[in-house]
């Protein structure tokens, strides 16, 4: 997955658990796009000292999601949710009643996982 939109997701499941310095920083890093030194000069601190922040706010991030997972649940759902959507159109096509057992065994996996 791309750095960045990693950097998106764990920020939209754990972000909340960064301080508002932290939070206000990581933000203008990642969805503002802003520069380290655009953002140094904003916050009042140095350059490197907004790479540090970014770093270790990532780190923490990526802590959470080791320890939770809900970001890699969270894709995987995601990705199931869209084979059964798949499937669903290929048995409205076919009439293929074989695909209906794979919507419910693909479902039954979704729900043991949530």
């Amino acid at each position: 997955m791309e750095e960045k939109v990693e950097q998106a997701y764990l920020y939209d499941f754990y972000g909340e658990l960064l301080n508002e310095h932290q939070r206000r920083i990581y933000e203008a890093f990642v969805f503002q796009d802003l520069s380290l030194g655009e953002i140094a000069d904003e916050e009042g601190i140095s350059r490197q000292g907004v790479h540090d922040m970014v770093k270790r706010c990532t780190r923490t991030l990526t802590g959470y999601e080791e320890k939770l997972h809900l970001v890699g649940k969270f894709l995987s759902a995601k990705e199931k949710i869209a084979q059964i959507r798949r499937l669903a159109e290929q048995y409205r096509a076919t009439g293929d009643a074989a695909l209906v057992d794979e919507i419910e065994r693909i479902s039954n996996r979704l729900s043991e996982e949530l």
